[in-house]
């Protein structure tokens, strides 16, 4: 995410989903609403075990590891700036983090290779009070990815230092629809994200609970954008290819298991 101070969104109809059509009544029962986020308490256990290769079952459903748990290959700077504050430990993928403020010492990653349609799954954590995401369809001719790609939003909710609007939480589609539930697990502990991209309609999945969901190009898609912070990015949600983008925002973040399958 980026920061900005404008006024949130209007009009965003914001409708509890949750995998499986509907909560279970366990889940009814402890559902707590806060503002017009209704959170259900996270129970996804992510195994903490990193992925160096494929099992045949991945392989025969046609899944392809982006990261490879040893090295950085298949991934580049945006523009080809330098990746320094990214390393890989222990087949972990781990943004270190920045002391400054300035962006131009930070590296997002990129995918070398394009995607169109697919479906991405990521283990990540994040360092309290940090700040991140997972871009996709991005394009070069910008100063940053997210002024053509969307973002899967990842940010600490409950303790990032400046008061958060609903579509700047974890899950949201950046800027434009914000979480239909609150789904992370504690600051510290792994989630699992899930993206779709299928002929323009795009889902956001965090812990096996469904967060976003959206048409690109939609009449509600295009008001959103003409209403928020990019009605003047001419550039943003216009590719239908383009590449996956993990965002280095400053804030320490840990990926692994980075998988996706062409649809």
């Amino acid at each position: 995410m980026k920061k900005f101070l404008v006024p949130a969104l209007s009009v965003m109809a914001v409708t509890v989903m949750s995998c499986g059509g509907g909560a279970t009544k366990e889940a009814k029962d402890s559902t707590i609403v806060t503002d017009s986020v209704t959170t259900i308490p996270a129970a996804t256990a992510v195994d903490t075990t990193a992925m160096t290769a494929l099992s045949e079952a991945d392989k025969a459903a046609g899944w392809q590891l982006l990261f490879n748990g040893t090295s950085k290959d298949g991934w580049r700077g945006y523009k080809n700036k330098p990746t320094e504050p990214w390393v890989v430990e222990n087949g972990v993928l781990h943004c270190l983090g920045s002391t400054t403020d300035k962006s131009d010492k930070r590296g997002d990653l990129i995918t070398d290779k394009e995607y169109e349609n697919f479906e991405l799954t990521a283990d990540w954590k994040l360092a309290a009070k940090g700040n991140s995401g997972i871009l996709y369809m991005v394009t070069e001719e910008f100063d940053a990815p997210y002024l053509s790609g969307p973002e899967y939003q990842i940010i600490d909710d409950n303790n990032f230092p400046e008061k958060l609007e609903d579509w700047q939480k974890t899950g949201a589609n950046y800027a434009m629809n914000p979480p239909l539930v609150a789904a992370s697990n504690p600051i510290g502990q792994w989630n699992t994200t899930r993206i779709v991209v299928n002929k323009g309609h795009v889902e956001h999945w965090l812990n096996g609970q469904k967060t976003a969901e959206y048409d690109l190009g939609s009449e509600e898609w295009k008001k959103h954008k003409a209403e928020g912070k990019w009605k003047d990015a001419k550039g943003y949600g216009m590719s239908k290819k383009g590449h996956i983008a993990l965002q280095d925002h400053g804030s320490e973040i840990w990926f692994k298991n980075i998988k996706i399958k062409e649809l």
